[in-house]
């Protein structure tokens, strides 16, 4: 058995420092992912989102160790996040708004078939509601710009306010996708003051 890979300290990707506008290029990657609208915090559909999400990820981990001997931490939970108006994200915060897409990481070596596998074992007993809406996608979104925020995710709005107006302009970028957060910190098990949320923002040149 080899060592257990940790692809947050290996990818380029998941590299973030608070109070640091970074801009990165992110190759194109492979997520299980599921869609959804509405406040995370009230909407049943969010909360059914990760009962499907999660079981799905944890079997492709023990297929992987089983089958390929490769083992790996599943990777932390991301979102994409979309509005008609982007200042539901900085400034009025309305949730109510918010589309969103969750998903997690795919490692590179695990082939479609095995997430098949994976989505069949979570079937095959008392499977989730939203089971058959998981579904494996790449995400290309090549140049981007990304930063560490601590704290809680109600206050991610000025960070995201000074990344979208003042240092993306000020670099000759304008925005040219999907607002995109990787949870680095477990919400459900970290205070929130405590969280550590990864902001990124894919952007073209002007």
């Amino acid at each position: 058995m080899t060592d257990k890979i940790d692809l947050t300290k290996t990818l380029d990707s998941y590299r973030a420092k608070r109070g640091e506008f970074r801009i990165l290029d992110v190759p194109a990657r492979r997520y299980l992912m599921i869609d959804g609208h509405g406040d995370p915090n009230s909407s049943p559909a969010y909360t059914s989102a990760l009962e499907a999400l999660y079981p799905v990820a944890y079997k492709l981990k023990f297929a992987s160790r089983r089958t390929l001997d490769r083992d790996y931490t599943v990777p932390p939970l991301e979102g994409l996040w979309t509005a008609d108006d982007l200042d539901a994200f900085t400034t009025a915060r309305d949730k109510s708004l918010w589309d969103w897409t969750m998903m997690i990481l795919v490692p590179d070596w695990i082939g479609a078939e095995l997430v098949d596998a994976a989505v069949a074992e979570v079937g095959a007993k008392k499977p989730p509601a939203r089971l058959g809406e998981v579904r494996l996608q790449t995400l290309t979104e090549g140049c981007c710009v990304q930063t560490l925020h601590v704290g809680p995710f109600d206050d991610e709005g000025p960070v995201l306010d000074r990344m979208h107006h003042e240092f993306i302009p000020s670099q000759g970028l304008r925005l040219s996708g999907t607002h995109h957060e990787i949870y680095v910190s477990d919400f459900r098990r970290t205070a929130p003051a405590k969280l550590r949320t990864i902001l990124r923002q894919p952007v073209t040149r002007r």
